[in-house]
């Protein structure tokens, strides 16, 4: 059920740029070893996806029934491991798309080119993609409701305390920046509808559902900011 992670071997490329060793004596990848980590571990998520379709479930689909006993019609304990195994690996290919990122713009910033048009058509989609991530139907959340206040637009949106934020107009969890950059879709939509999208728990099953808002910022709604809602990182 695709490649293990401790299987993820780098290419050997001649004309790609060297890697060097850090200052605490561990390898800092190349440019060609993160495109070649990064291709491994989306292939990786999208085989574990397959999985998950398979089962024709998702990472929010119940997997009790509702008077709480596992669902006998599917692999509760497979799903739950795959999910678990995907959860794992978006952080990690989260971790090397900011590598790739800074590794892209020091290798142009030193004046350098990429060998090959191959190469060269697949680094700016790749950079392109770290803002997204891939296998878009398996998104983690980042952020969770605190608090919504009474007669807000975060209620009338219909937000509730306790949902968690998988995506906020642009912002998701491979570029929120510690809920910065959801203070600025804000500040660029005032009286204008942001997409939010979230999931919530369900008290029958314990289980998420996801949720599609549509939210509105407004100052003049009789409260403190534009939202009446607070947000916190997960």
């Amino acid at each position: 059920m695709g490649l293990r992670m401790d299987d993820l071997h780098a290419p050997t490329v001649s004309s790609g740029p060297t890697s060097q060793p850090t200052a605490n004596g561990t390898k800092e990848m190349s440019l060609v070893e993160l495109m070649a980590k990064k291709d491994n571990l989306e292939a990786e998520l999208s085989a574990l996806g397959s999985v998950l379709e398979s089962h024709k479930v998702d990472m929010t689909t119940p997997l009790l029934t509702p008077d709480g006993f596992p669902r006998a019609d599917i692999d509760v304990a497979q799903i739950r491991t795959t999910r678990a195994q995907i959860i794992r690996l978006k952080n990690d290919y989260k971790g090397v798309m900011g590598k790739l990122e800074v590794a892209v713009h020091e290798h142009f910033a030193a004046g350098k080119t990429l060998d090959g048009q191959t190469m060269s058509a697949r680094v700016a989609p790749a950079v392109q993609s770290s803002m997204s991530g891939p296998t878009s139907g398996i998104e983690p959340p980042f952020a969770r409701v605190n608090t919504v206040v009474p007669g807000s637009p975060a209620e009338q949106a219909g937000l509730k305390a306790g949902d968690k934020v998988v995506r906020f107009g642009s912002a998701t969890w491979t570029n929120h920046e510690r809920l910065s950059k959801v203070a600025q879709v804000v500040q660029q939509n005032e009286n204008r509808t942001i997409m939010v999208k979230v999931l919530r728990e369900t008290s029958e099953t314990a289980a998420s559902s996801s949720l599609d808002i549509q939210l509105t910022p407004r100052r003049n709604w009789g409260g403190r900011g534009s939202l009446g809602c607070h947000l916190v990182l997960l």
